[in-house]
């Protein structure tokens, strides 16, 4: 071999060690290991379980709700003493709409709610100013459709001519109860529109068996047989009108089932009431409250026509008493109206107990003291959802309250609003429980609405009054509520109110993410302290108005702690 072959080998061979040897330094030895404390846990605290709250009663009492209870936030079970057929169209009422649980607990003053209560509706009360008005404005945290107008206003007068003529000259956008004769009025006139309302009422002539002489039966029968109803009917009330020929009306279920009301028949009255020992008749009162309604449209002049009937057909001398509105319905409630008394009612909801135990209840005290022979039969009945089934309970019940004549039916009064011809969606509610916020008056951002009077109260749990629930209407929300112009019942706060098998329970799911007037959030624990405070008379959250909580006690058979009835 050459020396140049062995030096260029030699040379490779130098090369390639150094190559190697750089590639070793390239290649990184491995550390040895370094212990390390595995990470913490990240702990998350559960949510603490909801607080809900309860209520219950006895059922001994008569009360058909037993129990009340937040099962978790949402959900709500009514656990009832009997099956209850007509819970959903109950809690649709007004007088059973949700408040805040924290309001309740921070108002139990006297008087504290009655004036700028707090809802969930489309409206929240702006200002009450007593005696003029009543404004509403529009709730911007509303969950469902927003109201149609920013601002709604309440009116009121006792004359009919009065309120048509604020809507003919502009200044209201609609009316309640046209007059009689202002009908046809409305209907030719291009610029307005009537609406006639179905006429689900009854106007009466109570009397209580506790003062003489109407604790005498023939001399409450000698009434019914000497007053002339149809010539009422036929010259006070307007077109759809009736003679009463049933205390409740045809077009509910079992309402017309039984004997009819007496025929007009003074001279039989005036034997009669002869026979029970006043030939000659007597004297006593008529009260009445100057407030017109549906069933009762020019209420002097009735009530002149009555005490003119009563004199000429059975010699009876009635002295008319006027009484302010809320006095008259507290002493009516009360039972403590000495003499006739002119009242009547509208339907709150489609069935035959809103009509018959409201008003024959064993815990009603407005006829004097109830019979036995009505009002068990009538709770028996409640318990039954097939019409068909009750109407034998229904026919006891009709017979007995013609034998024993607690008061007389005179009419089913029709009825009817007016609107400027430009308002969409008017409304003449069966229920006479208009909700404005979907009525929209022309190209006008507020709506005026007058009717017949001024409400009592805002705080629509201790109150019956008509002018005071439609109020309530616009602000506040039950579980359920009824459809625009109908009665058919539809979820409001709840989703659904299911019942079990036998309808003795009512669980209700509630809608989520919806929001009082004050900012707090609507829970399952707002639902049990609402109906604690109307239904619980030993709750601290019973507090009212006058305390009388009629509607409680007589469409959930008496209040919790309430003394039993018969």
């Amino acid at each position: 071999m050459s020396r140049r072959t062995l030096t260029s080998a030699l040379g490779l061979l130098v090369l390639a060690s150094m190559v190697l040897a750089g590639c070793a330094q390239a290649t990184p030895t491995e550390a040895p290991p370094v212990a390390t404390e595995a990470p913490a846990p990240v702990v998350t605290e559960a949510p603490p379980p909801y607080a809900g709250i309860s209520g219950a009663g006895d059922c001994a009492n008569g009360t058909t709700v037993a129990s009340v209870e937040a099962v978790d936030q949402f959900t709500v079970k009514f656990t009832m003493c009997v099956p209850d057929p007509a819970f959903l169209s109950k809690i649709a009422f007004s007088p059973f709409g949700i408040y805040p649980q924290e309001w309740l607990e921070a108002n139990t003053a006297a008087g504290s709610r009655l004036d700028s209560p707090v809802g969930t509706g489309p409206y929240m009360v702006s200002e009450w100013t007593r005696g003029e008005s009543l404004t509403f404005t529009k709730f911007p945290d509303y969950w469902g459709e927003p109201a149609a107008t920013d601002t709604l206003v309440f009116r009121w007068t006792a004359e009919s001519a009065a309120r048509l003529l604020e809507l003919q000259s502009g200044t209201v956008d609609g009316i309640d109860n046209v007059g009689p004769d202002d009908f046809a009025v409305v209907e030719a006139d291009s610029d307005l529109q009537l609406m006639v309302r179905p006429a689900l009422n009854v106007f009466y002539i109570g009397m209580n068996n506790t003062f003489a002489p109407f604790d005498i039966k023939e001399v409450r029968q000698a009434v019914a047989m000497g007053v002339d109803r149809q010539r009422i009917v036929d010259t006070f009330y307007p077109a759809g009108s009736e003679a009463a020929a049933y205390f409740t009306p045809c077009a509910i279920p079992n309402g017309c089932v039984g004997d009819e009301w007496y025929t007009f028949d003074p001279a039989a009255g005036k034997e009669l009431l002869a026979t029970a020992g006043f030939p000659d008749g007597f004297k006593t009162k008529l009260f009445f409250r100057d407030v017109v309604r549906g069933y009762l449209p020019e209420v002097a002049r009735v009530a002149e026509e009555i005490q003119a009937q009563l004199k000429a057909n059975l010699n009876i001398d009635a002295e008319i008493v006027v009484m302010e509105s809320g006095a008259f319905i507290e002493a009516a409630n009360a039972g403590t109206l000495a003499g006739f008394h002119l009242l009547g009612w509208g339907a709150d909801y489609p069935h035959v107990t809103n009509f018959l135990d409201f008003h024959f209840a064993g815990t009603k005290k407005q006829f004097g003291d109830p019979f036995a022979v009505i009002y068990e039969g009538l709770a028996a009945a409640a318990q039954i959802a097939d019409p068909a089934e009750a109407e034998p309970l229904y026919v006891t019940a009709n017979n007995a309250i013609r034998d024993l004549v607690p008061m007389i039916p005179v009419a089913h009064g029709g009825s009817a609003t007016a609107y400027r011809a430009d308002v969409v969606n008017p409304q003449a509610s069966p229920l006479t429980n208009e909700t404005f916020s979907v009525t929209a008056p022309g190209d006008r951002t507020t709506f005026v609405w007058m009717q017949n009077a001024e409400p009592i109260s805002l705080f629509c749990q201790d109150e019956t009054d008509g002018e005071s629930l439609r109020a309530c209407e616009q602000f506040g929300q039950a579980l359920y509520s009824y459809e625009v112009n109908g009665t058919a019942v539809e979820p409001a706060l709840a989703e659904v109110c299911a019942p079990n098998e036998d309808l003795t329970v009512w669980t209700c799911t509630l809608r989520q993410g919806v929001k009082f007037h004050d900012g707090t959030e609507f829970d399952a624990n707002d639902v049990v302290a609402s109906f604690v405070a109307g239904i619980d008379s030993t709750s601290p959250l019973h507090v009212g108005n006058t305390g009388a909580y009629e509607y409680w006690i007589t469409l959930w058979g008496n209040l919790w702690g309430g003394e039993a009835p018969g």
